[in-house]
């Protein structure tokens, strides 16, 4: 049996979740020389740049609270040049999925941020 990392079972969990709620995934873990953007999708006209944060626990706080004005300067500088080499003329929005997997019960819980930062 192949095992995946918890990270990876949570950036599959957000891909299932999203698409369920009728987005569409239009790139997973785009990689260009500044760093990784690890969902682009699109809704209703908006393209998403979505970061996935993936726990086993709230100990340290919720997923969210791991993308620092740091990660989200990052993550600005990623969607310009994600659009510099994809112009588009839709609005943009920068959000969060948040999945913290229960290891005992197998299952995972889905938060999905828009407008995150």
């Amino acid at each position: 049996m192949l095992a995946v990392s918890l990270g990876v079972a949570g950036e599959i969990v957000a891909q299932k979740f999203l698409i369920a709620s009728r987005f569409e995934i239009v790139e997973q873990n785009y990689k260009c020389p500044i760093g990784e953007i690890d969902l682009v999708a699109t809704r209703a006209g908006v393209l998403y740049f979505i970061e996935v944060k993936t726990r086993t626990s709230t100990k340290y706080g919720w997923p969210a609270e791991a993308v620092t004005p740091k990660k989200q300067r990052k993550l600005r500088q990623l969607a310009l040049y994600y659009l510099a080499k994809h112009p588009s003329a839709v609005p943009v929005n920068f959000g969060v999925v948040e999945v913290l997997y229960d290891r005992y019960q197998i299952k995972y819980q889905v938060n999905f941020i828009p407008n995150a930062f």
